[in-house]
């Protein structure tokens, strides 16, 4: 099994707030993302793709105060944004708080990860519009919208329909421009490292670095302001 960096997510308190952060911390203007309507959010991406990393972009999500989720009751929003410690974090700043591996087998890569008693969730088929068509992929979303090891243990990401013969061919990556930002380094400290590296060995998760220590997301961007890092500190 073989997966890869697909993108890192920092959340914010409004996608407003979330423009202004990256123009003033990363010099640049995110591109254009859209709405999850499933879960009530909505984004603007930037690609961060190097050799070591030749899929990433980087997401900024936070929920649309404008959006309404037709299932009642509402599901618990991805990536703890239900949180209500992370939405006080979130109104001083946004953060980077997670991230995101790309996998070729979805199914397969949760069950080794059941297999080592990590909890995933299920697979969710989700999908947003987009000037070149419907982009469509399967996620794993824990009922209770929690990132597990805070944060630190990538959500699971498959793109495409599962029978499509190009899974790839609508990935962010092949519609956003040059950002004139890449990503140079990822890492991760947590308590539980050596379960940690275990849960990337499983899937074939290289090329992030696992330390123990206090619980942090560790990524190093060369932006026009400089190299800048990004931490998620624990939340």
């Amino acid at each position: 099994m073989k997966s890869q960096v697909d993108h890192l997510v920092v959340a914010a308190h409004s996608l407003q707030q979330g423009v202004e952060w990256c123009e003033s911390v990363l010099g640049i203007t995110p591109a254009a993302g859209g709405e999850h309507e499933k879960y009530g959010t909505h984004n603007r991406l930037f690609k961060i793709a190097t050799p070591t990393f030749p899929v990433a972009y980087l997401e900024i999500i936070a929920i649309n105060p404008d959006a309404v989720i037709e299932k009642k009751p509402a599901p618990t929003r991805w990536f703890d944004l239900d949180s209500k410690a992370l939405q006080l974090e979130l109104a001083k700043s946004p953060r980077l708080i997670h991230f995101v591996a790309n996998t070729e087998n979805i199914q397969d890569a949760r069950h080794a990860w059941k297999a080592q008693s990590i909890d995933r969730g299920p697979i969710i088929h989700a999908s947003r519009k987009t000037p070149k068509g419907m982009l469509q992929w399967q996620i794993t979303v824990r009922p209770d919208g929690e990132r597990l090891f805070n944060g630190t243990l990538p959500t699971l990401i498959q793109w495409g329909k599962p029978e499509a013969a190009d899974p790839m061919k609508l990935h962010p990556r092949n519609h956003l421009p040059r950002s004139g930002i890449s990503l140079k380094s990822l890492s991760v400290s947590h308590a539980s490292a050596g379960k940690l590296q275990d849960a990337y060995d499983a899937i074939g998760l290289a090329n992030v670095g696992v330390t123990e220590g206090p619980a942090n997301i560790t990524a190093t961007l060369q932006t026009p302001k400089g190299l800048v890092t990004l931490e998620s500190l624990g939340i």
